[in-house]
């Protein structure tokens, strides 16, 4: 453990405990002073890097002492023949190189070239993260490699579409309006430059990866309003672009416009998907493309008007997506 303070305690998450479900035990982050955070800061900065590409600059996370570096999609995708730029903590530049992507999840993975004997950060457990807990963002804001800015996490599982009022990243131009769910939230200052880098606890754990933040009227800085993605979906989505392999997600495949009276509208249904082989259409006026507001208050679910299958009964299709973000 890092620095001095109150000992991380033992949290429990009991699911159906009358029933004998499954209990899982979290052990949390100290608490801890001030003057200890400059130690923490420390243990982490050798993880962290910069991006740069043709048309903007990013943060990344050492995944290996080989060179492979996590990063945020969106600071990566405008990279010229998936070239960049990967700068080190000790001001060491070397080329890179994209060797996967997930638009979905907003991540990306780079290798940097001929490196070796770097220090890889050290993931924690970002289900174990309560709210009020003490962390740390680690990038390079505006072009400043290095920095640290310290806050609490102020909120778990967020919704936002980043491009659309919620911007990922203002230095990073032509990006599409995309939905991210299951974000961790925090008031540590998050500016342009930091996506993709480190959101760290007490221990110097990472628990996210910084990719957005929240804006108000024409300014593009920090308000004290970021997220990031979860430790524990980065680690899983970044060991499977370092294997080469195909990062899948569930998907309804319609699009939506929200509905007068609450629910919301089929506005657009993707060719292929099971929403078009459930024969879900778009809507009209016909209440059966209307989805319904679930009871459980995180959740809309989505209904698709029932059609004949090829031996005459009835199909349908239902799912259940996260919910907006209130304005």
């Amino acid at each position: 453990m890092l620095g001095s303070g109150v000992a991380g305690g033992a949290l429990a998450l009991a699911i159906d405990g009358d029933s004998g479900g499954i209990t899982r035990t979290y052990s949390a982050a100290p608490v801890i002073n001030g003057a200890d955070l400059p130690k923490i800061a420390a243990s982490v900065q050798d993880s962290v890097v910069s991006i740069t590409t043709d048309s903007g600059e990013g943060s990344g996370v050492v995944l290996s002492a080989d060179g492979y570096v996590l990063t945020n999609n969106h600071v990566v995708a405008s990279a010229a023949g998936g070239q960049v730029l990967v700068i080190f903590a000790d001001g060491n530049k070397v080329e890179g190189k994209v060797i996967g992507t997930d638009p979905k999840t907003d991540l990306a993975v780079v290798q940097a070239k001929g490196v070796s004997d770097l220090k890889p950060a050290k993931f924690g457990d970002s289900d174990a993260m309560q709210v009020g807990d003490q962390v740390l963002a680690l990038g390079s804001p505006l072009g400043l490699q290095g920095s640290v800015t310290s806050g609490i996490l102020s909120a778990r599982d967020r919704t936002i579409r980043a491009g659309e009022g919620q911007p990922q990243d203002p230095s990073q131009q032509g990006q599409a309006v995309s939905s991210i769910s299951g974000l961790l939230q925090t008031d540590a200052p998050i500016n342009p430059g930091n996506s993709g880098g480190a959101l760290v606890n007490t221990r110097g754990e990472v628990i996210g990866v910084n990719t957005a933040i929240a804006t108000s009227g024409q300014s593009t800085g920090n308000i004290g309003v970021g997220f990031a993605i979860p430790s524990n979906k980065a680690k899983d989505v970044a060991g499977k672009l370092q294997r080469g392999e195909k990062v899948s997600h569930p998907s309804l495949g319609v699009g939506v416009n929200q509905a007068e009276g609450g629910g919301a509208l089929v506005a657009s249904v993707t060719p292929g998907s099971p929403a078009e082989k459930a024969a879900c259409s778009a809507a009209t006026s016909s209440p059966g493309s209307v989805t319904s507001r679930s009871t459980t208050p995180t959740t809309w679910s989505a209904r698709c008007r029932p059609a004949r299958s090829a031996t005459g009964s009835r199909c349908g299709t239902s799912a259940t997506v996260p919910r907006r973000p209130q304005p």
